[in-house]
């Protein structure tokens, strides 16, 4: 480009978007001879007079990073957990600095969410199984001659551990649509907690909200809380010590056992756990935790960007062809679904009040940054200079409709201990717990949209079809999977049809509902019978 043709660009574009492309050359050129993947970091209250396309684009650039030893990239001294190594003589450098099952085990977060279309925040194939909790170890090696309990081999106990017992083995799951249900979390333990507030001593009250019923819960005589018939909630949100400290019943919506509050909580544990990037408001600013001799290696604004770029994420549609044989068994498939009840968990439609997204979370627990600890970003989800496809505003209510097929709870859907669904450790428990290593049976409902071009499927990712996974359900889902085993050979291949339909949509697509030429289309197509 000529440079008078340059200069007439550059007048166009706004000047934050100017300022920010000197400041690059400025960084290019104070990094001669460094390799680092971020030149420049936001700096903190950066985040709120950033426009939002420019911050959502930060934080993507952040998402794709492939974080380098020059830039903070790697943890010499300290686990995944942020603690210090069990033996801090054997440091996690050279040969030492990667480990696929304790980490850090991946250069970006696109090294694991990238699919379908190579899109940042999606899923991943099965190589990119993430090992959770294999983090608490500092290099896992299982020699036998390794004789310290969480270096290599053995456990907290001093136990031998094996790749069965090191770690629970999850898919990467993508983080489409993930700002929408982040947020119907929050209303869902808004709701939740108003419920338990309106009890008085003596009194038991149903938790119910979207017309999700979780279980009962009381107050005895003496203002104790009583949770024992709470139900999906994971054991974190049902803390309680005394009558003035009740559970909180957050909903948890991130990990796949229920752990997780937030996107920001994930990413202040992801970036640390795989990379070796310690957040400011995690680790302190101007520290040095880990031993790599850099400080702030990603500030508290960054991390706002981070988290903007994942809720700002598109949203999941469906493709369905246009081809009188396909249509009739989607819309079979539909039905089916419903008469088998699969739609009691996996719930086709919840409504969402709000689509403003507040950052930080209101229920973050420490660690994270919360409300008080900086001014609160806000943006709206319906935002059209966000990627497409968005979902598209309700009726009068208002809100928006969202299509995850997703209760949001957890259930148990395996056969029992020797169930090979089930994991061998409970994350959700301390690693002292007896229970810790009882392991885990529960999981949250997997939100079905978008994953017919996201495979591999199930919690751990071992199966390649969707019949697999139907077929692998257990538990509280054998009466819907013994439902489906009764259907018809048609109405069971008319299911899996219908699940073909929901898809991640490629970049741009305008429309939620498409056919195969990704065409805005009908549906159900008119004359179609009633459901």
């Amino acid at each position: 480009m000529k440079r008078t043709a340059l200069i007439a660009l550059l007048t166009l574009l706004p000047a934050t978007i100017v300022a920010s492309h000197d400041k690059r050359l400025e960084a290019l050129a104070a990094n001669i001879g460094r390799e680092v993947s971020v030149m420049v970091h936001l700096q903190d209250d950066e985040e709120f007079t950033t426009p939002l396309p420019e911050l959502f684009a930060h934080g993507k650039l952040l998402f794709d990073a492939v974080w380098t030893w020059d830039e903070g990239g790697g943890r010499p001294l300290t686990k995944g957990t942020g603690r210090q190594l069990s033996d801090p003589n054997d440091p996690l450098v050279g040969a030492r600095a990667f480990n696929r099952i304790s980490g850090p085990d991946a250069g970006a977060c696109t090294g694991c969410h990238n699919a379908p279309y190579g899109i940042s925040g999606g899923g991943g194939d099965f190589v990119t199984n993430v090992f959770v909790l294999g983090q608490r170890f500092d290099f896992v090696t299982l020699d036998p001659n390794d004789k310290v309990a969480t270096k290599g081999a053995l456990d907290e106990k001093g136990q031998p551990v094996n790749m069965s017992t090191v770690a629970n083995l999850r898919s990467s799951t993508g983080m489409f649509g993930a700002g929408y249900l982040e947020l119907m979390a929050r209303e869902i333990t808004r709701d939740l907690q108003a419920i338990r507030d309106s009890l008085k001593a003596g009194e038991s009250k149903e938790l119910i909200s979207k017309g999700i019923r979780f279980g009962y819960i009381g107050r005895k005589a003496d203002g104790l809380w009583d949770v024992s018939k709470v139900e999906g909630i994971s054991r974190l949100s049902l803390f309680t010590h005394g009558p003035t400290d009740p559970p909180t019943l957050i909903i948890r919506p991130w990990h796949q056992a229920g752990n997780v509050i937030s996107l920001r909580e994930f990413s202040n544990n992801a970036y640390n756990h795989h990379h070796g990037i310690q957040p400011t408001e995690r680790f302190g600013v101007e520290t040095d935790l880990d031993g790599d001799n850099f400080r702030n290696e990603m500030t508290r604004a960054d991390m706002t960007a981070v988290t903007v770029f994942q809720a700002g994420l598109a949203v999941p549609g469906r493709v369905i062809p246009r081809h009188p044989a396909i249509e009739k068994a989607v819309l079979t498939g539909e039905q089916a679904f419903e008469k088998a009840r699969c739609s009691s968990c996996h719930i086709p439609a919840l409504h969402l009040g709000s689509t403003v997204f507040t950052e930080p979370n209101p229920y973050n627990p420490a660690g994270n940054l919360r409300p008080g600890d900086a001014d609160t970003l806000r943006f709206d989800l319906a935002d059209e200079r966000l990627p497409s496809p968005r979902l598209k505003p309700a009726t009068a209510r208002g809100g928006v409709v969202l299509q995850a097929y997703t209760d949001f709870k957890l259930h148990d859907i395996t056969s029992g201990d020797n169930d090979p669904n089930a994991e061998s450790l409970d994350m959700n428990h301390g690693p002292w717990s007896p229970k810790f290593a009882s392991g885990n049976r529960k999981f949250l409902t997997k939100r079905l949209w978008g994953a017919a071009n996201e495979p591999p499927y199930f919690h751990h990712g071992r199966f390649t079809t969707l019949r697999q996974a139907i077929q692998a359900h257990n538990g509280e889902a054998l009466e819907s999977r013994k439902a489906f085993d009764a259907l018809t050979k048609y109405e069971q291949d008319s299911i899996i049809e219908f699940l073909k339909t929901l898809q991640v949509l490629p970049p741009g697509t305008q429309e939620l509902v498409v056919d195969e030429n990704y065409r805005k289309r009908e549906w159900p197509p008119q004359g179609a019978a009633p459901r």
